[in-house]
């Protein structure tokens, strides 16, 4: 009975996980990574479309992406929605491609984008935490309509707790390993 709490709560946290995966890949790290540019919405025929969606993205080298719009008219609208994001980098538009130069990361900059990428890893920590405490809620309720004994719901809430640290120390070493690529000079 209880096992399908843990399946959910698992599938719950799982999905916690990749999200802070695809934050944590959108924030700048001094390298060139077509996931920077994920975010942007291009005003596409009055559309606000992924940019994605109407160009192909690539990165010829660490330190530029190129995008290449498959409608050339839109130009103009993708240079915009860069200049307008919050990338920080200026579009260099030669009339068929955009090319995004990736400066390197300041000392300033780097400590900035270690606070953003900290207040993310906590959020999903809070994310993971309070999914356990859902599934213990729900253990609890399961006991007090004598669908589980009182040892099962402690049982399940030591596996709830082994499965919460599991995915906590996950997160850790996310947030380790984007702060060892930030801080890369």
């Amino acid at each position: 009975m209880y096992k399908d709490i843990m399946v959910k709560s698992e599938g719950t946290m799982k999905k916690t996980i990749n999200f802070l995966k695809d934050e944590l890949a959108s924030i700048r790290a001094g390298k060139a990574n077509p996931k920077l540019v994920d975010r942007i919405q291009v005003s596409y025929y009055g559309t606000m479309t992924p940019l994605n969606q109407i160009a192909n993205i690539s990165v010829p080298d660490p330190r530029s992406i190129v995008i290449q719009p498959w409608d050339s008219n839109s130009l103009k609208d993708i240079e915009k929605a860069i200049l307008t994001s919050d990338l920080g980098i200026n579009p260099n538009n030669d009339g068929k491609i955009i090319r995004l130069a990736i400066p390197p990361l300041t000392e300033e900059r780097r400590k900035e984008l270690l606070k953003l990428v900290k207040k993310e890893t906590e959020n999903s920590k809070v994310a993971i935490r309070n999914t356990r405490r859902e599934a213990n809620e729900e253990f609890k309720k399961l006991e007090k309509s004598s669908e589980l004994t009182k040892d099962e719901q402690k049982r399940a809430e030591d596996e709830m707790q082994k499965l919460t640290d599991k995915y906590i120390d996950l997160i850790d070493t996310i947030y380790k390993d984007k702060e060892d690529e930030i801080l890369e000079v």
